[in-house]
C-alpha cells in the first residue's frame, strides 16, 4: 500500500522522531511541519464578534509554540491581554492534496485538545497574521492525548474549557459555520497537507483573558466515549522586556481589551452610550418628503447657521439620504502612524462593519481629496449592512463602481489613490467635522441634490414639522404667482395674504 493514501496513518504509539525525544511533542506523532489555524469559525464567537465570515480564513502558528499539557505560559512583561481559546486540534494522517469534501476526513488520523493562545497587546500591529501575537513559545497546547478520528463522527465532537476550575467555553461541532472536514479539503485546495499537520479549528464565544496564577484546562472529547483528557496550562509571569529598538511595542485600546475579554463588561469598560439611531418610519417619512433647503431654513431661524456639509456632491443626486451619524475619523498621513493603524482590522474597517440599518456613516478627512477614503468593497459592505448612505469630505476611488453598488453616498471628488497616501484611520463614533461642519454621533443627516445638512436629534421633530408647514405655505404663494399675482406683499405675505391662506388652510 503506498504510504500516502489516508489508511496509512501511523499509530502515534509506533512513531519515532520529534515526539519521541521533546517533551513539547510528546502528544503527537511527530513534530508539525505546519500548524493552521482558522480566524473565525463557531457561530457563537461570530455572534459575540458582531460579523461573520462567508469564507473560512487562516494564519501560520510555528511549531515551537506547540506546548506539552501540564505546563506554563509565560505572559510577557509590561503586557495585560493573554487571552485563552480552547479548540478542536486535527492531526493530518495522510498526505492530501486538492481532496474533495466527501474524502476530506480519511486524511486526518487524530483529534485532541488545543489552547490557541494570543496576546492582543500585539495583535493590531500584526495587522492580521497573528505572528507575534500568537506564535510565542507556548502558545499551542496540544494534547494530552489523541483521539483516533477513524473511530468517530466528527458531528460529535465537543470542546470545553476551564478556568480556574469553572466552565467556561462548552460548544461541540455542531456550532461551527464550516464543518471540519471542509478545513481539510478547503486548506488542500492551496498547499499539501502533510501527515503530522496540525489544523486548528476555531474557537467557540467564552474564550477570555488568563492572568498570571490562572490555569487554564481543554479537553475535547465525543460525550460518552473518547476523550483527549484535559490539557492544562498554567499562566506565569514572564520577566523580559521588549526592546523598542528592535521593533514595535505592545499596545491596547478598549477594541483590543473588549475583543480578548468577550465584552466590554468583562474588561471593566463603561457600557458605550445607547444608539441614538432608529428613526420612526414616520418622522424619516417627513424627514424625506422636505428639501434640504427648506430644513436648512428652519435651522436658521434656530440660529444654526454652521449645519452644512459643504464641499460635497452625490453621486446620486435623484436619491434622498436620510438617517442618523455614524462617524469615522482620519488624520493626515504619518507613515510609523498608518504603521501601527492602518492595516489590519483598522477603524475604517471596524466603522464599516459596525454600521447599523438607516445610519449614515460620515467620514472626517479634512476635505483632502489627493486619495480614496472609500471604495466600491466598503461601499458593498455598508449597503449590505442596510446603512443609508456614506458621507465623505474626501474622495472616493473606483467611483464608478461605488455608484453602481446604488448606496446614497456623497463626496468631495473622486481619486484612484489608496487611503494610505493622504490619511490614517484613527478613530470612530466620535464628534468629528465634515465639510466645515460638526457630526456627532446620532445626529440626523439628511442630504439631497443641494447637498447635506446635520440636525441635532433634539431639533428633529420641530424643525421637520415647522419645514413641512413652510414647504405647503411657499406652494400656496407659488400657485398664487403663477395665477399671475405680484410678488410684492406675497412673498413674504402681508397681513391680507396670511388671512388668505389661513381661511385657505381651514377650508382643506
Amino acid at each position: 500500500m503506498d504510504e500516502n493514501t489516508p489508511d496509512a496513518a501511523s499509530d502515534p504509539d509506533e512513531t519515532t522522531g520529534a515526539a519521541g525525544t521533546d517533551p513539547r511533542f510528546r502528544a503527537l506523532p511527530v513534530r508539525p511541519g505546519k500548524i493552521i489555524a482558522i480566524h473565525l469559525s463557531y457561530a457563537s464567537r461570530a455572534d459575540q464578534r458582531g460579523r461573520r465570515p462567508q469564507h473560512p480564513s487562516y494564519f501560520f502558528k510555528p511549531s515551537s509554540s506547540v506546548a506539552a499539557s501540564a505546563g506554563t505560559i509565560e505572559r510577557p512583561a509590561g503586557t495585560e491581554l493573554l487571552a485563552f481559546e480552547g479548540e478542536i486540534a486535527l492531526v493530518i494522517g495522510a498526505s492530501a492534496r486538492r481532496v474533495t469534501l466527501r474524502d476530506a476526513w480519511r486524511h486526518v488520523a487524530w483529534v485532541t485538545a488545543a489552547n490557541d493562545f494570543g496576546l492582543y497587546d500585539l495583535r493590531a500591529n500584526d495587522k492580521g497574521s497573528n505572528v507575534r501575537s500568537k506564535g510565542g513559545d507556548g502558545y499551542t497546547p496540544l494534547g494530552p492525548s489523541l483521539i483516533d478520528a477513524r473511530a468517530i463522527d466528527p458531528a460529535d465532537l465537543r470542546v470545553r474549557t476551564w478556568l480556574n476550575g469553572a466552565v467556561v467555553q462548552d460548544d461541540g461541532a455542531g456550532g461551527l459555520i464550516f464543518p471540519l472536514a471542509q478545513l481539510v479539503a478547503d486548506l488542500s485546495q492551496h498547499f499539501t497537507l502533510e501527515p503530522g499537520d496540525v489544523i486548528l479549528t476555531g474557537t467557540p464565544a467564552g474564550s477570555s483573558v488568563a492572568v498570571p496564577g490562572d490555569v487554564v484546562e481543554v479537553e475535547v472529547d465525543v460525550p460518552g466515549g473518547p476523550t483527549s483528557g484535559r490539557l492544562v496550562t498554567t499562566v506565569v509571569s514572564g520577566d523580559a522586556e521588549f526592546d523598542p529598538a528592535l521593533g514595535s511595542l505592545p499596545a491596547v485600546d478598549d477594541l483590543q481589551r473588549t475583543e480578548a475579554w468577550g465584552s466590554r463588561d468583562a474588561a471593566g469598560l463603561p457600557a458605550e452610550a445607547p444608539a441614538t439611531s432608529g428613526l420612526s418610519p414616520a418622522l424619516r417619512a417627513k424627514l424625506a418628503s422636505v428639501p434640504v433647503a427648506g430644513l436648512s431654513a428652519q435651522l436658521r431661524k434656530r440660529g444654526l447657521n454652521d449645519v452644512t456639509i459643504d464641499g460635497v456632491r452625490p453621486l446620486h443626486p435623484a436619491a434622498k439620504l436620510v438617517g442618523t451619524a455614524r462617524t469615522l475619523r482620519f488624520v493626515p498621513l504619518r507613515e510609523d502612524l498608518f504603521a501601527s493603524h492602518g492595516g489590519g482590522y483598522n477603524a475604517q474597517k471596524r466603522a464599516f462593519d459596525a454600521v447599523g440599518e438607516g445610519e449614515v456613516i460620515v467620514i472626517e478627512a479634512r476635505g483632502e481629496t489627493g486619495s480614496g477614503t472609500l471604495g466600491d468593497i466598503l461601499a458593498v459592505r455598508a449597503h449590505a449592512r442596510g446603512a443609508a448612505g456614506i458621507v465623505t469630505d474626501g474622495g472616493v476611488r473606483d467611483s464608478d463602481a461605488v455608484t453602481a453598488v446604488g448606496i446614497p453616498v456623497y463626496t468631495a471628488g473622486a481619486h484612484p489613490a489608496v487611503l494610505g497616501r493622504r490619511h490614517v484611520p484613527w478613530d470612530h463614533d466620535v464628534t468629528i467635522g465634515c465639510g466645515g461642519t460638526t457630526v456627532q454621533p446620532g445626529d440626523v443627516i439628511v442630504g439631497d441634490a443641494d447637498g447635506v445638512i446635520v440636525i441635532p436629534p433634539t431639533l428633529v421633530e420641530q424643525v421637520v414639522d415647522a419645514a413641512i408647514a413652510q414647504e405647503d405655505e411657499d406652494a400656496w404663494i407659488a400657485q398664487r404667482v403663477a395665477e399671475g399675482h405680484p410678488i410684492d406683499g406675497l412673498f413674504p405675505m402681508n397681513e391680507d395674504w396670511k388671512a388668505r391662506y389661513r381661511a385657505w388652510r381651514e377650508s382643506k
